[in-house]
């Protein structure tokens, strides 16, 4: 047999940390999944005393989370019609977001005013992201004769 070559160990090289970059972030994904279920399911109680210094540490962590993804959202619009991708999975978080809110709803009780944060979570954010995904067909891509 011949040895392998250098371009051929590094393949074998990247298909290795490839597998274990897939493993750690698999691992690692079980925080925000057991913390946001928890979350979802028991509302403040998985925090601790409410309020309290983890509520408030839990509720800062949330909020700063909503203005990554406004953040995000808006980092969009210069090149929208390209960025579908980006625009679906902010949406699909958006809207997980919002169905753990109406979860809450039968769950705890009416939060009052959150109302408009439930129309924009299951309404408006998937509405926008059908409306992108419009625009991305409509819109020639470079390079491309125009559809007319």
């Amino acid at each position: 047999m011949r040895p392998m070559d250098t371009a051929g160990q590094l393949r074998a090289l990247g298909r290795m940390e490839r597998r274990a970059l897939q493993l750690a972030v698999f691992l690692a994904a079980f925080v925000p999944v057991a913390a946001g279920g928890a979350g979802a399911v028991w509302g403040a109680r998985a925090f601790g005393r409410w309020p309290g210094v983890g509520a408030d540490s839990h509720l800062r962590y949330l909020s700063g989370l909503l203005l990554g993804l406004g953040v995000a959202f808006w980092a969009c619009i210069p090149a929208i019609e390209r960025r579908g991708g980006v625009i679906g999975a902010l949406t699909f978080l958006v809207v997980v977001g919002g169905l753990a809110r109406l979860a809450g709803i039968f769950l705890v009780g009416d939060p009052g005013r959150m109302h408009f944060a439930l129309i924009m979570e299951l309404g408006v954010a998937p509405a926008l992201c059908l409306w992108q995904a419009r625009v991305a067909r409509l819109t020639p891509r470079p390079g491309t004769p125009d559809r007319a």
